[in-house]
């Protein structure tokens, strides 16, 4: 993949999840610096920190539960970020460490 499309993909990523954000039912705030986007649950003030690692092309999300690191995969039907470690996609894995911090199901219903 090339720089180029690679930061158009990082781009619209980070910008459909603060789409979903301002939609969901939950607080969960956020702050984006550049290449950080930090969600902060409001019931318990943990966070999700997603990062974009341009030297790798990867997309880096810390959680309480670990570090993911995923791959934009275009190869199949529809292009998605990919865990390298659990095989998740992105709005999968979300979903699992916001409900893990939270202590009950979280859907963002990210579609990307």
């Amino acid at each position: 993949m090339s720089q180029a499309a690679y930061n158009e993909a990082i781009e619209a990523t980070l910008i459909a999840i603060e789409d979903a954000l301002d939609n969901c039912d939950w607080d969960i705030d956020y702050e984006r610096a550049d290449a950080v986007l930090t969600l902060t649950l409001e019931d318990n003030g943990s966070q999700v920190i997603l990062s974009r690692q341009s030297a790798v092309q990867e997309l880096w999300v810390a959680a309480r539960s670990g570090g993911y690191h995923l791959s934009f995969d275009d190869s199949a039907n529809k292009p998605a970020w990919k865990c390298s470690t659990t095989g998740e996609d992105l709005p999968t894995l979300l979903d699992r460490v916001l409900s893990e911090q939270q202590g009950e199901p979280v859907s963002l219903n990210l579609d990307i």
